[in-house]
């Protein structure tokens, strides 16, 4: 649970219903932590589903998350500028 209290506070991931089901969610308004998240968990995702498709073994699911982000794929990704530049365009 700490490490979602902490993600919630570094990265803007929000607890919620939808559906009457509880849900986590992210929080468009944290900008860069947002897009960051969003993109980790896209990865997470595609893999996932790759494995739930009988795309990928157990064993290839697993290798992935145990070595992530070494054997990430995920076209959407883009590097994300340092926090000093991303600082320096807000000011």
């Amino acid at each position: 649970m700490h490490t979602l209290f902490a993600l919630e506070d570094l990265r803007g991931l929000k607890v919620g219903q939808i559906d009457g089901e509880l849900c986590l969610r992210l929080d468009k308004h944290k900008g860069l932590e947002y897009i960051s998240m969003f993109d980790m968990l896209s990865a997470w995702y595609e893999q996932e589903e790759k494995y739930r498709n009988g795309e990928i073994t157990k064993e290839e699911y697993d290798q992935w998350r145990y070595n992530y982000p070494k054997y990430d794929t995920y076209s959407r990704r883009a590097k994300v500028p340092s926090q000093e530049i991303s600082d320096l365009f807000t000011k």
